[in-house]
């Protein structure tokens, strides 16, 4: 059977996959490349030795998705496609209610015409709102998100359980995130934001390799020890672990499953950056400035119950987060090439019917150099 990973280019996506093909599992990608990269996929098939199947397109088309779920025996989704910024949410509320909800609601409608019932959702601890009482739990009641991208995690949380409430064959994690970081530590592949990130320490590897002159501090006002914001940092690959976890839980546990993926240690921006010069020995310079629209003060996870029951724990500790960040960007200063041949072929329903479906692409770094040549 075969896993499909939706925003599997994207940088949490594609850890994910190399992930899955190290653990012997067939993987198809869809993404729609928003803010992903083709690169990320070549990569993961040059460390794997692997090829990747790959789909450009989004999860909103319908007929897309059939003739996924149709084309290939896919057991289980792990659905990571979405958009992200918590300060763009803010100013465009309406796409990521459209991209984040309507979405999923199109995908899980394809998942239940192919009668395909396994789902791990990509949520956010966002959903607890501007919470005061630290650390989460899944108990903690979730609260008014601070943000449209908070709003559009939590709304499909609250589909999935009318949904799985509806149909007792579902089975669905929804597993919020705390704040991923870090690479792959080969430094193959890594995170690769467009234009300015907006996410911390993207941002202060970018000032630390020289594309961006300085961090931007957003408030040194809040009721933290040294006035800035305190997040739980999670690595990336930690991350992925955890979902390979929930995988094999959801084969035997139907319903919705609420997990805390987070180390259940807080450290303030000002922290991260004094870190971040020690592991790098670069200075990174920085601005406060005003306070981000949607941004809260604090928020560090209690992960306790993924480690009873996915039996799941973060193994990396923080400089293990940024040595990792700092080999992916010292490697790669400007993040992936833009520009870069890949072999495609058209296979499966693709090339028996020909016009009108989507062009898949089968990605092999030792063939496509071969044709590139």
């Amino acid at each position: 059977m075969t896993i499909l990973v939706t925003g599997g280019a994207g940088y949490i996506g594609s850890h994910m996959v190399l992930r899955l093909i190290e653990a012997g599992h067939e993987v198809v990608v869809i993404d729609n490349l928003c803010n992903a990269s083709r690169e990320s996929l070549e990569r993961v098939s040059q460390l794997t030795g692997k090829e990747v199947t790959f789909i450009e397109g989004d999860i909103r088309d319908r007929s897309l998705l059939d003739y996924v779920f149709a084309d290939f025996e896919i057991s289980d989704v792990l659905h990571f496609a979405g958009l992200k910024s918590v300060g763009e949410s803010v100013s465009e509320p309406l796409a990521y209610f459209e991209n984040n909800v309507a979405g999923t609601i199109t995908l899980c409608q394809a998942m239940t015409a192919a009668g395909v019932y396994r789902l791990v959702f990509s949520s956010s601890a966002t959903v607890y709102g501007d919470a005061t009482r630290m650390p989460l739990s899944e108990n903690a009641p979730t609260g008014q998100p601070t943000n449209a991208y908070g709003h559009s995690k939590l709304m499909v949380e609250e589909v999935l359980r009318k949904l799985a409430r509806s149909d007792p064959r579902w089975a669905i994690a929804l597993l919020r995130y705390f704040n991923p970081v870090g690479a792959h530590p080969s430094g193959m592949i890594g995170e690769d934001p467009s234009g300015t990130p907006n996410n911390l320490l993207p941002f202060i590897s970018q000032v630390a390799i020289g594309r961006l002159p300085a961090l931007s501090v957003f408030g040194d006002d809040y009721p933290t020890p040294d006035g800035t914001g305190v997040r739980d940092y999670i690595h990336v690959m930690d991350l992925v672990e955890g979902h390979l976890a929930a995988m094999r839980v959801l084969a035997d546990r139907a319903g919705v499953n609420v997990w805390n993926l987070g180390t259940g240690q807080g450290y303030s921006v000002l922290e991260m950056v004094r870190a971040f010069e020690h592991v790098a020995r670069r200075d990174v310079p920085y601005r406060i400035v005003p306070r981000r629209d949607g941004d809260i003060a604090a928020c560090w996870a209690d992960a306790s119950l993924a480690e009873r029951e996915l039996g799941w724990r973060a193994q990396r500790g923080l400089m293990d987060m940024i040595a990792d960040t700092w080999r992916w960007q010292s490697r790669n200063p400007e993040g992936y090439p833009r520009k870069r041949m890949i072999r495609r072929e058209t296979v499966g329903a693709a090339r028996a019917v020909g016009a009108g479906l989507p062009r898949i692409y089968l990605i092999d770094t030792a063939r496509a150099n071969s044709v590139a040549s």
